[in-house]
């Protein structure tokens, strides 16, 4: 006689995750991924998203014919773990990079607009004397900046806030001018906000080896071409920081549902979670949708009845086994209120809400890219924090958008509410246009807007800001203390796919392991 199956065993395992019902709320990147990771161990997953459309953060719009990403448009390509999933996806032959061209600076006191100096990390040049750095920073500027470079040793300490060091040892002019524009462009924030630690590892390690910044800056870019170069050879294929994808990172979205829906899996849009509990070892989440449903409706008037076809809600309890809340903190905090009281104790992060005011634009003058692909501004000097030239930094957007331009203009940033926030869609077009026009040195008229979009969103708080890991890792904490329940995506992982994708991989794999082997709900 053969001996029973072990638990560990395929065939056993297999049943079990057939018996297994997990429940996903939120249909954005994380929330996806994650439902993936339980559906391929042959899980029986639900994804609930209140939204019409899944995705999130990464989201398409159709501006006059041409369909473009109105939010998230690439993805880092460290780690390399977003670029193996495009893979899985059979996505490879959308991957796209970015054209050459470069960003600008606007709003620099006295000069104006200048291209974003080359060569430099998060800003920080790694020789000040640069003529591209001189013209922003001035001569003064460029001479305060080489006392780093002169400094005694002894006066180096290690220094958690980027803005601080940078200040201390190149001088303000360096951090107002080079590096705040690009902190607060990439993650909303200020520089004396950002842990240099984790905005810039071993930053702070090369500057106590080589006794300066700029050197420490030379240092690590040194190493990294060498990686670079390595990785190279070794894939012969050249490296970029970030890649699209042709068509939009929308595709990504449509790859993971299909592949979700050929796994088996149930996804539905339009249904919002309102409650999540916890009942022994089983768990209910009652969600709320709205369905079309004829009624007699009575004129005052006239007295007489007519069918009518409006949305009513219908509430509904579902039973699982385990659920993952893929929501952005506010809402993960209140779902999770009752099943995770320890989550309440937490600090919650700011979010700041952004908008990103997308323009089709009739602007030949715009062809030629006559600031890059992109501008950041010196904080305070103008209403958006940045600009994207879509059809200048992505071929596929150029080739859909024919002869019409497409830009982005982004508003709002940590502690500062985007200046679009009270207007209605007309007046915030018509600021993007003005700001746009600003940027990029251009007169745009208003009767050049063939088109626009308004897209809002909630900034969760980046890792590398001061305080992040520590708020992350105490959220985190209280969530798996409580079997049967995880938590993904930019406010528990940290801003960008390169960071959300892994961390929902890691979360699912967790409780899948917790659910089949441990045997735990």
């Amino acid at each position: 006689m053969s001996p029973e199956p072990s638990s560990a065993e395929p065939s056993d395992l297999a049943a079990r995750a057939a018996h297994t019902h997990v429940i996903v709320v939120g249909g954005g990147i994380g929330g996806l991924v994650a439902a993936r990771e339980c559906a391929k161990v042959g899980m029986r997953v639900t994804v609930l998203e209140a939204e019409e459309t899944l995705g999130g953060a990464i989201r398409r719009v159709d501006l006059d014919g041409v369909t473009i990403d109105a939010g998230a448009e690439s993805y880092a390509t460290r780690g390399g773990l977003v670029r193996a999933l495009v893979d899985e996806l059979d996505l490879a032959d959308r991957i796209v990079l970015p054209k050459p061209g470069g960003a600008w600076l606007a709003g620099i006191p006295g000069v104006g607009a200048a291209p974003l100096p080359v060569g430099g990390i998060l800003g920080i040049p790694a020789n000040p004397f640069q003529p591209d750095v001189r013209r922003i920073i001035g001569w003064s500027g460029v001479w305060r900046a080489y006392l780093d470079r002169v400094r005694p040793p002894l006066t180096i300490g290690h220094q958690l806030s980027l803005g601080k060091l940078v200040a201390s040892r190149m001088g303000a002019k360096v951090r107002d001018r080079l590096v705040a524009p690009v902190t607060t462009g990439v993650y909303s924030a200020s520089p004396d906000d950002v842990d240099i630690d984790v905005a810039a590892p071993g930053l702070n390690a090369a500057l106590t080896r080589v006794g300066s910044l700029s050197g420490a800056v030379q240092t690590l870019r040194d190493d990294a071409a060498e990686k670079a170069a390595e990785t190279q050879a070794a894939a012969k294929t050249p490296g970029a920081a970030v890649e699209g994808l042709s068509g939009g990172m929308s595709t990504l979205v449509d790859a993971l549902a299909a592949d979700l829906v050929r796994l088996g899996a149930e996804v539905r849009t339009g249904v919002r979670v309102r409650t999540v509990r916890k009942t022994g070892a089983r768990w209910s989440v009652e969600a709320e949708a709205e369905v079309a449903a004829e009624v007699e409706v009575r004129a005052e008037e006239s007295g007489e009845s007519a069918a009518t076809d409006p949305l009513e809600p219908v509430v509904e309890e579902l039973d699982a086994d385990a659920v993952i809340i893929a929501t952005p903190e506010s809402a993960a905090r209140k779902l999770l209120a009752s099943a995770v009281p320890a989550l309440a104790t937490t600090e919650a992060a700011s979010s700041p809400e952004i908008e990103i005011v997308t323009l089709v634009l009739d602007a030949p003058e715009l062809a030629a890219a006559p600031r890059g692909t992109g501008v950041l501004t010196v904080p305070g000097s103008h209403t958006a924090k940045a600009l994207t030239h879509s059809t200048a930094k992505w071929g596929w957007v150029r080739d859909a958008a024919g002869a019409r331009q497409i830009v982005r203009v982004s508003f709002g940033a940590q502690g500062e509410p985007a200046a679009t926030a009270g207007l209605d869609d007309a007046a915030a077009a018509d600021l993007a246009r003005r700001e746009a026009a600003a940027l990029l040195g251009v007169a745009i008229a208003p009767e050049a807007v063939i088109a626009s979009h308004r897209g809002r969103f909630i900034q969760s708080q980046p890792a590398s800001i001061i305080g992040s890991g520590g708020r992350r890792t105490a959220a985190r904490a209280a969530v798996e203390a409580v079997p049967g329940v995880a938590a993904v995506g930019a406010w528990l992982a940290g801003t960008g796919l390169a960071q959300v994708i892994p961390d929902a991989r890691d979360e699912a794999d967790r409780l899948r392991r917790a659910l089949l082997w441990d045997g735990e709900s």
